[in-house]
């Protein structure tokens, strides 16, 4: 089967592009029902869904459908289609919905282009803020237009570790967490989607999470390695549709490998 490399230059150009247009096109829908009052549901999994999350997905969805219909759809609110096609989508309309329904601004919107079952291209759109990070793969990230880079961090006790809340972590990963975090310079919680961010561009060092879906992380890996760190699972695999949802994101092989030895020796 030929890699994600097989795709040409031009052609990824070409579908970062229709991202940035596919985020352009429901900054204004997400914005406008950010601290106006919503209806919010309650899902099977005890997370919150909103109007907000289901309209931005819809319009996503009609977009892609337009441009690309024979590519697939893996997003949050309505599930899989066509998932087993050449090139598929990876939505999360509202990441952060906890903190988009209190009236905090550091949610985002996350796209993802998955040829062949890999992450090429990644989209952090954080519309509050004006800020965008992009990646494609074997390309350098950018956060604006402008490349950005991770920090050299290569110490664990001299990180600055992000994770979106100590509550997403339970049992075992929560003891390989604290451990974790007790060994760093400082811990921080919140931000969600715009942790890696912040991670991308040097102001974070290293976040951590559990429980996460591929929605939730699979735009995050072409950006935190097109701008020079490394993301897996806490196994040290490549993420991918089938990962557990435990995410290690670092700004440099050596403090990767740290956090590594530091959740594996909690884990057993």
């Amino acid at each position: 089967m030929p890699s994600s490399s097989a795709l040409s230059v031009q052609q990824l150009a070409a579908f970062a592009a229709f991202a940035q247009t596919l985020a352009d096109s429901v900054r204004p829908l997400s914005r406008k029902w950010f601290r106006h009052p919503l209806d919010v549901d309650t899902k099977a999994d005890e997370s919150p869904v909103t109007q907000a999350d289901r309209q931005v997905e819809s319009a996503l969805r009609d977009a892609i459908a337009r441009h690309h219909p024979q590519h697939g759809i893996f997003g949050e609110e309505f599930g899989a289609s066509h998932s087993g096609a050449e090139f598929v989508w990876s939505l999360d309309p509202i990441d952060g919905t906890r903190a988009f329904i209190s009236g905090n601004p550091l949610w985002g919107t996350l796209l993802a282009l998955l040829h062949r079952g890999k992450p090429v291209l990644g989209v952090i759109d954080i519309p509050m803020l004006d800020e965008r990070w992009i990646g494609a793969a074997g390309s350098p990230a950018r956060l604006n237009g402008q490349e950005c880079r991770v920090s050299t961090c290569s110490e664990l006790r001299n990180a600055i570790l992000y994770a979106t809340s100590p509550d997403i972590f339970e049992g075992a990963e929560l003891a390989a967490f604290d451990a974790l975090t007790g060994a760093a310079r400082m811990r921080r919680f919140g931000g969600d989607c715009y942790s890696y961010g912040l991670l991308a561009s040097g102001h974070v060092d290293l976040v951590v999470e559990a429980g996460l879906q591929p929605y939730d992380y699979l735009a995050l890996q072409p950006v935190i390695e097109g701008a020079g760190g490394v993301i897996t699972d806490w196994s040290g695999q490549p993420l991918s549709l089938e990962s557990q949802g435990r995410v290690v994101a670092a700004a440099t092989p050596q403090l990767h490998r740290q956090a590594m030895r530091v959740l594996g020796a909690a884990m057993t």
